[in-house]
């Protein structure tokens, strides 16, 4: 085999090792909100002690165990959909989609009716917060959805990547929360509501960074 032909077949391992690292992130990001909601099943299933916290939880439980799967089946899944060889392949970014759509509105339509309808312990106070990126997640859903009908693939892939950024706010927060209780303490009512805010803020600004740099390449003269 020649030099040529071995520098030829060592460039497709290279770029698929560069493919990695954003959907490597985006499954360790997940992983914070999946394993707190693998606790929550957990308790729920086992028949734990009911509390003030967990409460709403015990007395409807359909809501809350389809928000955890349906969030961990769009996070997980939706990672992969940032792998540019398998967002190339027709039949898989199909297949991928007919599961992503359902779990993302389920993710989006459970997180609303449960900010709207369980009654919430005392010292929450993000309600309006998470109404609006609730609401913001499933109207970009719905955008990527006629985008996609109308054979706009470009829009179809910013509004679906303005969803998953909201979606996976929660590992977000827990990534801006966790320094804080370390270093500061426990939050106060306030604080704890504009760090929850800061988590999906971060994410939706990341993700018109990634938009905008996709724009720029369509863009750019061959």
């Amino acid at each position: 085999m020649t030099t040529h032909t071995i520098s030829q077949a060592a460039k497709p391992v290279r770029r698929s090792r560069r493919q990695w690292p954003v959907p490597a992130g985006l499954i360790l990001l997940s992983l914070i909100p999946v394993v707190f909601g693998a606790l929550r099943l957990t308790e729920l299933a086992s028949g734990a002690a009911v509390t003030p916290q967990n409460a709403r939880f015990f007395a409807s439980p359909v809501p809350v165990v389809t928000h955890i799967v349906s969030v961990t089946v769009y996070s997980l899944l939706g990672a992969f959909q940032f792998i540019p060889s398998l967002r190339g392949r027709r039949a898989w970014h199909r297949i991928a989609g007919r599961i992503l759509i359902p779990a993302g509105l389920l993710t989006a339509l459970s997180g609303l009716w449960m900010s709207v309808f369980y009654p919430l312990p005392d010292g929450y106070t993000d309600v309006p917060l998470r109404l609006f990126f609730g609401t913001a997640m499933l109207v970009s859903i719905v955008l990527g959805l006629a985008a996609i009908r109308q054979r706009n693939f470009v829009r179809h892939g910013e509004w679906m990547t303005r969803a998953y950024a909201i979606a996976m706010g929660a590992g977000t927060q827990a990534l801006v929360g966790i320094p804080w209780l370390l270093l500061v303490g426990p939050t106060d009512v306030p604080t704890r509501a504009v760090l929850l805010g800061a988590g999906w803020v971060i994410n939706v600004a990341v993700a018109e960074y990634v938009i905008r740099g996709r724009a720029r390449k369509i863009r750019r003269p061959r």
